[in-house]
C-alpha cells in the first residue's frame, strides 16, 4: 500500500496547456515591453539633443505603444496616463 502512494502524481493536461499559454503570453509581453523601452530611450535621446520635431514624433510612437500595452493588459491605465503625461510635459518644457 505504501508503495502505491509513493508514485508521483502526474500533472493534469489543463495545467500543461496553461503552462504553454503562459509561455506564449510571456514571450509576446516581453517583445512589447522591449519595444516600449527602446522607443522611450530614442525619445530621451532626441530630447537631450534638442531635436524637438523628432522628439514629438517619437512621443507619438511611445504613446501608441503604451496604449497597446494597456489594451493587452501589460500596463494599467493609470500608469499609462502617468507615463504619457510626464513625457509630454518634458516635450513642452524643452
Amino acid at each position: 500500500m505504501a508503495k502505491e502512494k509513493a508514485e508521483k502524481k502526474t500533472k493534469r493536461p489543463t495545467a500543461g496547456k496553461r503552462r504553454i499559454q503562459d509561455e506564449k503570453k510571456k514571450a509576446s509581453n516581453k517583445v512589447l515591453k522591449s519595444k516600449l523601452r527602446s522607443a522611450t530611450r530614442k525619445f530621451e535621446e532626441d530630447l537631450t539633443s534638442k531635436n524637438l520635431e523628432d522628439a514629438k514624433l517619437k512621443l507619438q510612437e511611445v504613446c501608441s505603444l503604451v496604449d497597446k500595452g494597456v489594451k493587452k493588459g501589460i500596463m494599467k491605465t493609470n500608469r499609462a496616463a502617468r507615463v504619457k503625461s510626464r513625457l509630454s510635459a518634458r516635450v513642452k518644457a524643452s
